[in-house]
């Protein structure tokens, strides 16, 4: 049994990786709080597309996606706008086989979708995640109240269209035999017996090489002879060959076979929740719509709840570059509040732990 108990954030492909190193290991991991996604974008193609617009990384004080449009706030006072279809075209390639848009296998999932200007939408799944936002409020860090139901209608509509659009680029990828295997219907025997006969060969071929990856660093994490690595690449393995009796990589992935108690159900938007709520902080006030993220790892760490929280902040010194870190101050916390629209190893910092795993 893990001695650390680490409150994670996460988008929902980093957050399935979790679920998945929970399932398999020892995971020091005791608190999931995911967040609503539609997709990532790729840090050196947007660099490039701020350059056609005569712009950097450093120009940017704040970027948002709204109605259509991505806008950027520049330090110097200005706002700059384009188009989200422009946008996208610097999206991650994988996130266009990612069929959920809330985090479903989280302890609580966090977005602004539903929500008015100021509040956030909370979907509790867990028993563990609807003690903690029952506590939130009683120990008065966050006040909530119901979502209404033409809010609740707008962020299941949402959610519907993106799953139903990448379920069809995983049709069309896995005809054109370019595997998504994570959305495969496998009874967990089956898995296993996949698992027990994969190794990293196996992952690069049916998840790095086509395009599947997504850099989240889980099977960083779980490799016991540290053979992969990812400094600003895809997952790569030293000259060296994988310990025989050794799955770790290929069974954590988030887009390998997903357990049945993990595996996305297309038939339900969101996902199996108890309840949800719309959400604001009592405690904070710097970050994104209702601060929610920042107030619930304040409480869980100043409760005594985790040691710490992991959490992804940007580099001091490459603006706009997320990095992944472990931390158990509250200043750096609400430092690192906003979104980051971009992805790096999130698990990376867990190494340090030196926790056996599988």
């Amino acid at each position: 049994m893990s001695k650390e108990k680490i409150a994670m954030v996460g988008t929902p492909c980093g957050i399935m990786a979790a679920s998945k190193i929970q399932h398999y290991t020892d995971s020091p991991i005791y608190f999931k709080i995911g967040l609503f996604c539609m997709e990532n974008f790729s840090y050196l193609y947007f660099t490039k597309l701020l350059k056609e617009l005569d712009l950097t990384m450093d120009d940017i004080e704040k970027f948002r996606i709204e109605k259509g449009y991505a806008f950027f706030n520049l330090k110097n006072g200005d706002q700059v706008k384009i188009s989200l279809s422009k946008a996208k075209t610097v999206v991650r390639k994988n996130c266009n086989i990612c069929v959920e848009l809330t985090s479903e296998t989280s302890d609580i999932s966090v977005g602004s979708i539903g929500s008015e200007n100021g509040w956030s939408t909370v979907i509790v799944r867990t028993d563990k995640g609807e003690k903690i936002i029952k506590d939130a409020i009683k120990h008065k860090y966050i006040k909530a109240k119901e979502l209404t139901p033409s809010q609740l209608k707008l962020l299941e509509r949402i959610a519907s269209n993106k799953k139903k659009a990448n379920h069809e680029n995983i049709e069309e990828r896995e005809a054109k035999a370019r595997p998504v295997l994570y959305q495969r219907d496998k009874t967990d025997e089956n898995i296993m017996e996949e698992i027990s006969e994969s190794n990293f060969d196996d992952l690069r071929a049916n998840v790095i090489n086509v395009g599947a990856c997504v850099l989240c660093g889980a099977c960083e994490y779980v490799c016991p002879e540290e053979l992969i690595l990812i400094k600003n690449t895809k997952p790569r393995k030293k000259r060296k060959e994988c310990p025989p009796d050794c799955h770790n990589c290929f069974a954590v992935c988030p887009r390998t076979f997903a357990p049945v108690n993990l595996r996305n159900d297309l038939n339900k938007s969101i996902g199996d929740y108890k309840k949800i709520l719309t959400v604001k902080s009592l405690k904070h006030n710097k970050g994104q719509d209702g601060v929610v993220v920042t107030t619930i790892l304040d409480y869980l760490i100043t409760k005594g709840i985790v040691n710490q929280a992991l959490i992804v902040d940007k580099k001091e010194d490459l603006s706009w570059k997320p990095y992944a870190k472990l931390t158990k101050d509250i200043d750096e916390i609400v430092k690192a509040s906003g979104t980051k629209y971009s992805v790096c190893p999130v698990f990376k910092p867990l190494k340090q732990l030196k926790e056996d795993v599988i």
